[in-house]
């Protein structure tokens, strides 16, 4: 398969803590840990005011070369992080043998809100670089390497401490934007995936729209929680009763509220954060990260495989034929194939459950989503489902 370049690469603990550089890190049997002898950090959570010690321990990846100048770098984590512990994330970018950008924070995260508020970082430009919440956008610098530094926080008085499982990050360059026809015949059927359709559960977020209204607004907003909520669902890793009895009442779906939650980014105030909800996806036992990719064609592999894809696109009403509504970033479940290669969507965005199965035409799909979002897409699955074998500059 060709088209543009992308790149990712992920890092899993214990395995990989010395690859790159470990301060105040162990390997422990859940991943990275902190050791016997971390540093000390003061934090403020900007969101709360409050400020607390914390034990940190840092990793440190190698440098990761590309073999291109990358535009976007986007980050994906799992991890454990109990009550009173959180993770930062950061990521610089490389050109040659030296650093070609400073440091971003590419977030701030716990799988909880109790102990600081979920968050990216904004406000961080300057003339190489420029954090848009989930993605590290290059716009004055040479950017052909990337290295990641995540550190783990426990608050001084806290019972458990957090570990880190892996850590990942997709480069990219732009997609070919309005150079590709929207009413082009894509390539279908290379995947293998043509007739076949995953038995995904039909979620509609907009029937929150009356609801609970925190994390994001509800119903016009939630699209990103209620597609996980239908992955994790189909595979039988969602959250159970226990952990949503929170929600009072409980409306028409608790578990979607539950995930708005537990993905809300506190500091743009919604519920799409990317890599938020792969984390959170992880925390129910699965494998998750961001990814990109080139084509609906390397849709189709993970569909074969028997793996759903969460995919985000954007549009205006009537562009996507039977998506009548308009959308600058909607995330959608890809669940399968018709016999002529058009995808069968599980689109959140409908009124009722019934009404969340569309089907839409291959060619402008593909351009909505590739154009939107650069071909965006959430892989989760359980470790035990493999992943198709990856192309030869692979992004997954």
């Amino acid at each position: 398969m060709t088209g543009r370049d992308i790149a990712y690469r992920r890092f899993r603990f214990p395995a990989d803590r010395d690859v790159g550089l470990a301060d105040g890190l162990t390997a422990g049997p859940d991943g990275l840990a902190l050791d016997g002898a971390p540093g000390r950090l003061t934090h403020t959570d900007p969101h709360s005011g409050t400020t607390a010690e914390y034990a940190a321990g840092s990793w440190t990846s190698p440098v990761t070369p590309l073999g291109f100048a990358a535009v976007e770098l986007v980050p994906s984590w799992t991890a454990h992080t109990p009550a009173g512990c959180w993770l930062r994330v950061e990521l610089r970018g490389w050109a040659g043998d030296a650093a070609s950008t400073g440091w971003y924070e590419l977030g701030n995260w716990a799988a909880d809100d109790s102990t600081v508020h979920r968050a990216s970082v904004p406000g961080q430009a300057d003339d190489r670089a420029r954090v848009a919440a989930d993605t590290l956008r290059v716009t004055g610098a040479t950017v052909t390497g990337w290295q990641v530094r995540v550190t783990l926080l426990r608050r001084l008085d806290a019972a458990d401490g957090p570990a880190l499982r892996t850590i990942g990050v997709v480069a990219s360059t732009d997609p070919p934007g309005v150079g590709q026809r929207a009413g082009a015949r894509t390539d279908a059927g290379a995947g293998g995936a043509r007739g076949r359709v995953l038995d995904v559960p039909r979620y509609a977020q907009r029937l929150h729209a009356t609801g609970e209204t925190r994390w994001g607004g509800g119903g016009d907003s939630w699209c990103s929680p209620t597609c996980v909520s239908m992955v994790l669902d189909f595979w039988g890793a969602g959250p159970t009763p226990d952990r949503y009895a929170w929600v009072t009442p409980p409306g028409p779906r608790p578990r979607v509220v539950h995930a708005a939650r537990h993905c809300f980014d506190h500091a743009y105030a919604g519920a799409g954060n990317w890599p938020f909800n792969t984390a959170y996806a992880a925390t129910h036992g699965v494998d998750a990260f961001v990814t990109r990719l080139r084509s609906l064609a390397e849709a189709e592999l993970f569909v074969a495989a028997g793996i759903p894809l969460i995919v985000s696109a954007a549009f205006t009403a009537g562009q996507v034929p039977g998506l009548d509504y308009d959308t600058r970033g909607h995330l959608i479940v890809l669940a399968g194939f018709t016999a002529d290669g058009d995808p069968v969507l599980n689109d959140p965005y409908a009124p009722d459950d019934e009404r969340v199965r569309r089907t839409v035409p291959r060619a402008p799909f593909e351009h909505a989503w590739q154009v939107g979002s650069g071909g965006i897409a959430y892989v989760l699955r359980p470790e035990s489902t493999p992943l198709p074998p990856p192309p030869a500059q692979a992004n997954w």
